[in-house]
């Protein structure tokens, strides 16, 4: 199984925080998901446009459950690694407001693959996403936030079973000009102080 999984990255896309995108999921995790009846049924032979096919019917956010069975989530997710969409497809991902599980799919690889500069600009804007999403893990189901989701992708070491690359802090990031401050609140109230001009 290990030489088959090995085989299956030789072709797949660029490295990434010095490894290739695959094997950013756990050995253990990696060959549950190849195993898994979903996999091999559902995800052989997807592309970036068919997986849009299969993340819609997404219900659930989730890593592993039961007995350590691999969710649809974390396999499409999977997928994604291998095959590695261009970012323009991935911001189109996160772009559809109908489809909240895309949504959360598109974040999670985000946050996996992109520089840290650009994790904070596709992400941060979805700390205003306040809709409520399952869970799945071990223990059944839950719900929690959009929100919620997207600030465990910022904090946490695992999420869904993944451990998650180092990440800089917003200030770290600020201190070496990669990324612009956020307005703070005080700033937008004296903005909105200011006396506007009145048309003569």
């Amino acid at each position: 199984m290990t030489d088959f999984i090995a085989r299956d990255y030789q072709s797949q896309g660029d490295v990434v925080h010095q490894m290739l995108p695959t094997f950013l999921v756990g050995k253990i995790l990696r060959e549950r998901i190849v195993e898994c009846f979903y996999w091999k049924e559902q995800c052989f032979g997807l592309n970036a446009a068919s997986l849009i096919d299969r993340a819609v019917r997404l219900e659930y956010v989730g890593g592993q459950y039961g007995n350590q069975h691999p969710t649809e989530f974390i396999c499409l997710l999977y997928k994604l690694l291998q095959v590695a969409p261009e970012k323009e497809i991935v911001m189109q991902y996160l772009a559809v407001p109908e489809f909240k599980y895309i949504r959360a799919l598109a974040a999670f690889y985000i946050r996996l693959t992109w520089s840290d500069p650009e994790v904070y600009q596709a992400l941060e804007p979805l700390m205003k996403d306040y809709r409520k999403l399952r869970i799945r893990d071990h223990n059944g189901f839950y719900v929690s936030h959009m929100d919620e989701f997207i600030d465990a992708l910022f904090n946490e070491e695992t999420v869904c079973d993944i451990t998650l690359p180092p990440l800089m802090s917003r200030y770290q990031l600020e201190e070496l000009d990669q990324l612009d401050p956020l307005p703070s609140s005080s700033e937008s109230e004296l903005e909105d102080d200011e006396p506007k001009e009145i048309p003569a």
